[in-house]
């Protein structure tokens, strides 16, 4: 009996472990994460679409990331391409006051919105600006009613729940003294520029350290739609996917018997991704002259 007892702890500290590591996205609304660089139509498309179209959509803007001398323009030149686009209502927001943001006036933009925006540069100072403020409260808020959340560079990074590149001495330090995102995404990490800036080799030590995480990698001018538990890759280049197992099974083959040959993976446009599960859901279309597999 007492062996029993202990094989029944154990399977209960295990399950309890894989829900805990469990990668899950928002149960309602969406998000749109943009590895940085110039956003295609696309992109921009897909996120006024979920944003209830452009004649319904309340988009809010926050510039937060930027540093002062560029945040206003920054968020500017967003404000006027959504314009362009045919979104009427566009609001700039931004405080780096945690207690303003802690404010019924400041929220209010945000309990209208159909959509917010980050804009990129440093996302600790987003962190720092509304990480569990009652603007976070109302970021979730604003998901839950079927909203979306898109962001691009810094502003893809700080919807995860593990920041890399936060810490306040410079983005070349992958785990500093910022790495708490504001969690959109659970067990999730997001890098962003990866091919542009040749960083596509840099979350595998980060997973490594940390093996409940998934990590994902976005190029320039790409984005993944998350819904739920899935997405789905936009634009013009590639997502690296970076996966405990897959790490390890890199390292124990290293002759290439793993899945893919290598220790990441990358996915295209119109590919879909299981979050949850942490598998391909579509393989990507077959090249001319390829033979089929």
């Amino acid at each position: 009996m007492k062996r029993i007892n202990i094989v029944l702890v154990l399977l209960l500290t295990t399950l309890t472990t894989l829900s805990f590591a469990q990668t899950t996205g928002p149960e309602k609304g969406a998000l749109v994460i943009v590895g940085g660089g110039a956003i295609p139509p696309d992109i921009w498309n897909r996120f006024i679409e979920l944003a209830g179209g452009a004649a319904n959509a309340r988009i809010v803007v926050i510039p937060t990331a930027g540093d002062d001398s560029t945040l206003t323009a920054t968020g500017q030149r967003t404000q006027k391409r959504l314009q362009e686009l045919g979104v009427a209502h566009v609001t700039l927001l931004h405080t780096r006051d945690p207690k303003q943001a802690n404010q019924e006036a400041f929220v209010k933009p945000l309990r209208e919105a159909t959509a917010v925006w980050f804009d990129g540069g440093r996302h600790w100072r987003l962190a720092d600006s509304y990480l569990n403020t009652l603007a976070h409260k109302e970021f979730n808020a604003l998901l839950s009613r079927g909203g979306v959340i898109g962001g691009t560079s810094a502003g893809a990074t700080i919807l995860g729940s593990f920041m890399v590149r936060g810490d306040t001495k410079g983005n070349s330090i992958l785990v500093g003294d910022h790495t708490e995102g504001l969690g959109f995404v659970k067990n999730l990490t997001v890098d962003q520029h990866v091919l542009r800036r040749n960083r596509q080799f840099d979350l595998i030590e980060v997973i490594k350290a940390r093996p409940a995480l998934l990590g994902i990698g976005i190029d320039e001018s790409t984005a993944v739609v998350v819904r739920q538990n899935t997405f789905e890759v936009l634009g013009n280049s590639f997502v690296g996917i970076y996966d405990s197992q897959q790490i390890s099974s890199s390292a124990k083959y290293p002759s290439g018997q793993n899945s893919t040959g290598g220790p990441f993976y990358f996915l295209g446009k119109g590919q879909q991704f299981d979050i949850l599960n942490r598998t391909v859901i579509n393989q990507p279309a077959q090249r001319p002259n390829e033979p089929a597999k």
